[in-house]
């Protein structure tokens, strides 16, 4: 069991190297700036997609905070367990995200989507929704970004088909878009300490 142990935590380093710097600084950078225009960041997917982004729509949200300066204001659509319902029992359950971004989402706003797959209709109608609305939609995914990745405006794949590899892979990258963020907020540089979200 080790070994196996040994090989997972090679396999997921591997993984994150392999993933373009580049693109993991220009989320951060679309958020820093929706930040500063007082923009909203909405964060969303389905099964473990769903508990990362609300794992990093609390980082954003609470872990970027300094007293008298303004909030950053991320939201988890996966967390509105009634309205996620509401739309999959009166409608389509691909309208569990599109429809709650109808009612919220903005210009100059941005849209993230995790899907492990690429493939998960919700998140696709989701960036339609935000590409009408003049929204940056920002895709999360593995599998070579699958028929999402032709729809968001962004994109960070993971070169993975290992759905629990990529689900880690995405919140790592999270965090570490997290603490970026954050850094610049606080205006610490690189060199800021912990957050406890």
């Amino acid at each position: 069991m080790l070994q196996e142990i040994s090989n997972y935590l090679d396999q997921i380093s591997a993984l994150v190297l392999k993933i373009p710097s580049r693109n993991v600084e220009k989320l951060a950078m679309i958020i820093l700036d929706a930040y500063a225009r007082g923009s909203r960041i909405f964060i969303f997917g389905n099964g473990g997609g769903s508990a990362t982004s609300s794992h990093f729509a609390c980082d954003l949200a609470k872990g970027t905070a300094v007293p008298g300066k303004p909030r950053l204001k991320a939201i988890s659509l996966a967390d509105n367990v009634p309205m996620i319902t509401a739309w999959a029992n009166d409608t389509d359950y691909t309208n569990t995200f599109g429809e709650q971004l109808k009612n919220l989402v903005e210009k100059d706003d941005v849209v993230i989507g995790l899907s492990g797959s690429g493939m998960s209709p919700n998140v696709i109608n989701a960036f339609r929704v935000a590409n009408e609305a003049g929204a940056v939609s920002v895709l999360f995914s593995g599998f070579e970004g699958g028929a999402a990745v032709e729809v968001a405006r962004e994109s960070i794949v993971v070169p993975s088909e290992d759905m629990q590899q990529i689900e880690d892979v995405h919140l790592i990258l999270c965090h570490i878009v997290f603490r970026m963020v954050r850094n610049r907020i606080w205006g610490k540089g690189t060199g800021a300490a912990s957050s406890q979200c």
